[in-house]
C-alpha cells in the first residue's frame, strides 16, 4: 500500500483523464493521494476532488512563484483550512531559483507570504507543505522564527543536502522524495535518501511533473509513486514493502488521517 503525498490532479494534464488516473492508482496499490493547492483561485477545483473521492485529500496555500500581487491573508487560509478533507497548509515556501526572471516575486514578498502561511498553520494546528529551492537557509530561519515546529510538516520534493534535511527534521518536518531520486544525475540526493530516518520519510510524485525513470519526460501521475518507493528501497537495501509501509504510516501520522 502506497500514498502519494503530493500531486496536482486538478492540472489539465491529469484532469483530462481523471478516471483513468484514479483507476491506475488503484491498480498500482496507491490507496490515497494529497492534492495540493498552489493558489486560492484554483483551490475550489482541488477541494472538489477531495470531496468527490474518498481516497483523496486537499491542502490550501499559495506557491512561492505566484505573483507578488497575491494578497492572501491568514484569515483566508484559515477559512479554507477548516473545510472538510483539507489536511494541510501549503504549498508554501521560498523559491529563489529564478529571482532575476520577470514576474518572479522578490525574496521579501515571498518571505512575507511564507510567514502568513506558517501563522495560519499554527493557528489551525495543521502541518505545512513547504517548497524550498535555492533558499534553504532562509526557509529554515523563517520556520524557526515563526514557530513552525509547533505543527511540523513536510519538505516536499526534497533536493537539498542531508544537513538541511536533518535541520528540518529537528523542527518536526518530514522529508519527501519525488521521482528526482530515480534520476541518474541525482547522486547527491540518493545519498540523502539513504540517510534520512525511515520514520521521517515520505514519497510523492509532484505530478504531472518529474516522472520517475523509466517514464522520465512523460506526464507523471500518482501510480508512478511506486517507482519512487522502489528506488529508495534499493538505495537502502530494504524490501520495497518496508518503504511503502513506513511512508504510509508517516503520512497518516503527519496529516492525522486514520487508517
Amino acid at each position: 500500500m502506497y500514498i502519494d503525498s503530493h500531486c496536482h490532479l486538478d492540472y489539465p494534464a491529469l484532469a483530462a483523464d481523471s478516471e483513468g488516473v484514479l483507476a491506475r492508482m488503484q491498480e498500482a496499490g496507491v490507496t490515497h493521494a494529497l492534492c495540493v493547492a498552489v493558489n486560492l483561485e484554483d483551490f475550489p477545483r482541488v477541494h472538489a476532488l477531495a470531496l468527490a473521492h474518498a481516497n483523496l485529500f486537499a491542502s490550501v496555500g499559495v506557491h512561492p512563484d505566484q505573483p507578488a500581487t497575491d494578497t492572501t491573508t491568514v484569515e483566508q487560509l484559515l477559512e479554507r483550512a477548516a473545510l472538510p478533507r483539507v489536511v494541510a497548509i501549503g504549498e508554501t515556501g521560498l523559491d529563489y531559483f529564478r529571482l532575476d526572471d520577470p514576474g518572479t516575486p522578490p525574496a521579501a514578498a515571498q518571505q512575507e507570504r511564507f510567514r502568513r502561511h506558517i501563522r495560519a498553520a499554527v493557528a489551525c494546528r495543521k502541518p505545512l507543505i513547504v517548497h524550498t529551492r535555492a533558499a534553504a537557509a532562509d526557509t529554515l530561519a523563517i520556520l524557526r522564527e515563526e514557530g513552525a515546529a509547533q505543527v511540523g510538516g513536510v519538505m516536499h520534493c526534497f533536493t537539498e543536502t542531508l544537513d538541511v534535511a536533518m535541520a528540518a527534521i529537528d523542527l518536526g518536518f518530514m522529508i519527501s522524495f519525488s521521482g528526482i531520486v530515480t534520476f541518474r544525475n541525482a547522486a547527491a540526493l540518493k545519498e540523502v535518501a539513504r540517510e534520512v530516518p525511515l520514520d521521517r520519510l515520505l514519497i510523492e510524485t509532484d505530478s504531472p511533473y518529474l516522472a520517475p525513470v523509466p517514464h522520465r519526460g512523460r506526464t507523471n501521475e500518482p501510480s508512478f509513486v511506486t517507482l519512487v518507493a522502489a528506488e529508495i528501497a534499493r538505495l537502502r537495501e530494504l524490501p520495497v514493502a518496508a518503504v511503502a509501509e513506513a511512508s504510509t504510516h508517516n503520512f497518516r501520522t503527519l496529516f492525522k488521517v486514520p487508517a
